[in-house]
């Protein structure tokens, strides 16, 4: 790397802040599952905001104060739709300043300039930047057809403050790729005149890994579905019930290990040595490892017959 790149990952950017932080806020989190129940004092409002959807069933008794700020899960819709949105949205400018010269409008540049995007030239971060924006687009286009046509969603909730945090999180997400794009000024820097000439073995690798990742959690969610169709596709209850096949016969929750292999794919499109995206799959991470033990636990706690040998998040590890 050039001396100016490890200037620039030294600086802690407020995107790399904010990232930093919400890793930092969601270890603590996970940490504080694992000590043992009844060494901590109990808190429902705070269970209430680390659990959604059939996790709230098996926690503690939720007052009816937390009761008034329910949404249902179902309302997961609408993080795609603002996902395919906004971030359909900055791939096109991104597509318009790339290929055709078009500098980023004023307001857009200049927010990317108070969120720390660094006017640096870099040879392949163009297309690194290009492809985890159409991946980042392609995926929030599947999960909303997901949403639609293959999950089945029961009556359960999530907290409105989860709720507005879904919808941000992908705004942020988007301009935190954007914010990778080498700037020289308003225009994205690109070396020679063809974009393709910057491809590397990481992007290659990194498309089949996005790939390999997206397939598989599809897979998961066709299965959870079904659990609750008939085999001529007919939703016939809303029960949970023991999943089996694919990623199923390793970890509790596939579809969120398969959710953070989405990401390192696009850690590894950005060449490997991308600080802020690591801290984007960071806390990834540890929200899905989150979200993962606490699906578990209700999975064992449910089913008496819930296979052993599954763990709950990283298959033989955790």
């Amino acid at each position: 790397m050039a001396p100016w790149a490890g200037a620039e990952l030294a600086a802690l950017s407020p995107l790399r802040a904010v990232w930093l932080t919400l890793a930092a806020a969601f270890l603590l989190t996970l940490l504080l599952q694992l000590v043992p129940h009844g060494l901590l004092p109990g808190c429902a409002l705070f269970q209430d905001l680390i659990r959604y959807g059939k996790t709230k069933l098996g926690g503690p008794p939720r007052p009816a104060a937390c009761r008034a700020f329910d949404v249902p899960k179902r309302y997961f819709c609408h993080f795609y739709i603002i996902s395919v949105l906004w971030n359909g949205f900055l791939l096109w400018h991104l597509t318009q300043s790339l290929f055709l010269g078009a500098p980023f409008p004023n307001w857009l540049h200049g927010l990317l300039r108070i969120l720390g995007a660094a006017q640096f030239q870099e040879g392949e971060l163009a297309l690194s930047a290009f492809l985890v924006l159409v991946f980042l687009w392609l995926h929030s286009l599947r999960r909303l057809f997901e949403c639609f046509y293959v999950s089945v969603f029961s009556n359960v909730m999530i907290h409105v403050v989860q709720y507005c945090f879904g919808l941000v999180y992908y705004v942020l997400v988007g301009l935190t790729v954007l914010s990778q794009v080498p700037m020289d000024g308003g225009n994205v820097y690109v070396i020679g005149k063809n974009l393709l000439m910057q491809a590397r073995w990481f992007h290659i690798l990194g498309t089949m890994m996005f790939i390999w990742s997206s397939a598989h959690q599809y897979k998961c969610h066709v299965i959870l579905g079904n659990l609750r169709k008939n085999k001529a596709g007919v939703v016939i209850h809303c029960n949970h019930r023991i999943p089996f096949g694919d990623w199923f016969e390793y970890v509790s929750s596939p579809n969120y290990l398969a959710e953070l292999m989405i990401y390192v794919s696009m850690a590894v499109t950005f060449g490997l040595h991308n600080l802020t995206w690591w801290l984007v799959v960071t806390y990834v991470f540890f929200s899905q490892a989150l979200s993962a033990f606490l699906s578990h636990k209700f999975y064992k706690s449910k089913f008496v017959s819930y296979p052993k040998h599954r763990k709950a998040f990283l298959p033989f590890l955790f």
